[in-house]
């Protein structure tokens, strides 16, 4: 009994806290849409020449709120905790929603809005990889670590839904695109709720000191019961990050610049480039306008609709029957070149069968555009079944407790640095070069399999603390450099050493 329900309640905390993942997900799939309604354009008065920058700007200034986020994250992370941190995330974000769906008349409004929500997402997205990582059994952690993505995929298919159905169902007025956008508010407070009906991570508060807490936290998502094997865990847990703590009191950006740490920063931030290079979130972002240029202009809402679907089956067909299976280099690298395909017939089937006017102004797709819209989902489904939830599960697994806060914002901080710079180049990517834009994305994919091959380990079957292994150190400055730096060698205990080696030398 206790096995089932410390796995039913991992479920729970991990599902709760990736509700912050579902709201950054039904933002990308919900903006996408709402840009395209004559009610908005009319309510904020911009003209057709003014559409390009305005949705670039709607999309690109929240990732730059979540982009500085990130930073203002850490150190609420190390103080307060994880799901403190996710607690202020989801009010900061109902705060900048908020502002969004009030019809001001003005694009200021609505862009404070976005970059208050985007405060807000931009922490969730550093602290539930951390939380998940850090809270979940070492034998389905891949599986829950997961589940990222499936609520971003989950999040964009209602998004997708929900402009489709406001669209067809709701009279051209601003409350429709106020339902659009005020939907938003669900998933922020169902995060807050569930973040007040779980645990903190154990982790964080045996690195706090709080040993008595943090077995209490550790029972109860283990299900409550003492075995042996939670005894074990446990131990495992303080060993390490008594190991970890050994030298030092505080944490140093000195030990970054150890080569172990180094590579996992590396890793951190490539990841995330990695993963944008793929396409995959420009297509997400601009999935209605896309389905356009590709001729499917009267029906784009409703395929884009599909397209969300789409995305859903393939991260729960990853999550149950692939992930912690075949590892994770595997499905990176398979992943990346099957993108890079399907990105490559598109870009040769536009390149020869370029769209129409009749079609793009609503005449119906050709069949050369059905299948660009069929190698569309085709991609998005290999996207989700690799490149979509690994990165985030991957950067929350391989860092030290000590570096585990800095490495994964810096993660996240590069994520959204990188998904800012895609959603300025593609609106205009869309519009000026064509076919050329899949064209490029085809050519990144097949390059992240080079990078993938070369640069990523495998980390699955392996608890937090055996990451340090894995990467081939320990992660810390050496004893001596960090105990001088306390003060406990002093000059004259130098000085000795220096005698007694000069002697022994003799």
């Amino acid at each position: 009994m206790g096995r089932r329900l410390g796995l039913l309640r991992a479920i729970y905390l991990v599902s709760a806290s990736c509700m912050g993942s579902f709201a950054f997900a039904f933002d990308t799939g919900v903006i996408s849409g709402v840009l395209t309604l004559k009610s908005f354009k009319r309510d904020f008065g911009y003209s057709a020449q003014q559409q390009t920058t305005v949705n670039s700007n709607a999309v690109s200034i929240l990732q730059a709120g979540a982009f500085f986020s990130c930073f203002f994250t850490m150190p609420i992370a190390w103080r307060l905790g994880r799901r403190m941190g996710l607690i202020v995330s989801s009010l900061v974000f109902t705060v900048g929603t908020i502002l969004q769906v009030i019809n001001a008349h003005t694009l200021a409004t609505f862009y404070a809005g976005r970059v208050i929500a985007g405060l807000g997402i931009g922490g969730a997205t550093v602290l539930i990889p951390m939380y998940a990582a850090e809270m979940s059994p070492k034998a389905i952690r891949g599986r829950l670590g997961a589940c990222f993505q499936l609520f971003f995929a989950t999040g964009v298919m209602v998004a997708y839904w929900v402009t489709y159905a406001v669209s067809k169902d709701q009279p051209d007025s601003t409350r429709q695109w106020q339902i659009a956008l005020g939907l938003q508010l669900l998933p922020s407070t169902l995060l807050l709720i569930g973040m007040c009906t779980v645990q903190e991570s154990a982790r964080w508060l045996a690195l706090k000191g709080h040993k008595d807490k943090a077995w209490e936290s550790l029972k109860w998502v283990r299900g409550g019961d003492e075995t042996d094997e939670l005894r074990q865990e446990f131990d495992e847990i303080l060993a390490g990050i008594e190991e970890e703590v050994r030298l030092q009191d505080s944490f140093s950006l000195r030990e970054l610049l150890l080569p172990v740490n180094r590579y996992r920063l590396f890793i951190a931030v490539t990841i995330q480039l990695a993963a944008q290079l793929t396409g995959n979130t420009s297509l997400a972002y601009y999935a209605t306008q896309i389905f356009e240029a590709v001729g499917a202009s009267s029906s784009a809402k409703l395929v884009t609709g599909f397209f969300g679907l789409v995305k859903v089956v393939g991260v729960l067909t990853f999550q149950l029957f692939v992930l912690d299976r075949i590892g994770r280099r595997v499905p990176f690298m398979a992943g990346a070149a099957a993108m890079g395909s399907f990105m490559l017939i598109i870009a040769c089937v536009l390149a020869t069968h370029p769209t129409t006017s009749a079609e793009t102004t609503g005449g119906g797709a050709s069949k050369a555009g059905i299948a660009m819209i069929i190698m569309t989902y085709a991609e998005a489904f290999s996207f989700n079944m690799s490149w979509g939830p690994l990165p985030w599960l991957y950067v929350g697994e391989i860092f030290s407790s000590r570096t585990r806060e800095v490495g994964v914002a810096a993660g996240a901080a590069s994520q959204w640095l990188f998904n800012f710079m895609m959603s300025q180049v593609t609106p205009h990517a869309i519009q000026n070069i064509g076919w050329r834009m899949f064209l490029m994305f085809a050519i990144f994919n097949y390059a992240v399999v080079v990078y993938s091959y070369f640069f990523l380990k495998e980390t699955s079957n392996h608890s937090l603390e055996e990451m340090e292994a894995v990467f081939g150190g320990d992660g810390r400055r050496p004893e001596k450099e960090a105990a001088a730096e306390k003060g406990d060698i002093t000059a004259q205990e130098n000085e000795n050493e220096s005698v007694t080696g000069s002697k022994a030398g003799g």
